[in-house]
């Protein structure tokens, strides 16, 4: 995953309503109106953050008969997920200084 790529992942994600919609998504693919009623948000509001989850890698849409409905695709959080799991070891070893210290001042 490009630098460019993670900054529009993390950037979607930044929203609360973006990952809202994105664990609905996860759940079934739903239509624009659908998510209009569910998130009690305008049709243009909806369709302006779906656009910031495809730009981002995160949503595809799909034509069924009249309808149009929007699909998690999981994949850039794998990225995400990876990038951030460098930082682990760093946690890790965090923690593991922590529980020292806090050891020591036990005795």
């Amino acid at each position: 995953m490009t630098d460019d790529q993670l900054d529009l992942v993390f950037g979607a994600l930044a929203d609360r309503t973006r990952r809202a919609i994105l664990a609905q998504l996860s759940r079934d693919p739903t239509n624009v109106a659908g998510l209009t009623e569910l998130f009690d948000m305008s049709q243009p509001a909806v369709s302006k953050h779906l656009k910031v989850l495809e730009l981002a890698g995160l949503v595809s849409r799909t034509r069924q008969g009249t309808m149009r409905l929007s699909h998690l695709e999981a994949a850039p959080l794998k990225g995400a997920t990876s990038w951030l799991s460098d930082y682990r070891a760093y946690w890790d070893e965090s923690y593991r200084r922590l529980d020292d210290l806090l050891t020591t001042m036990d005795d």
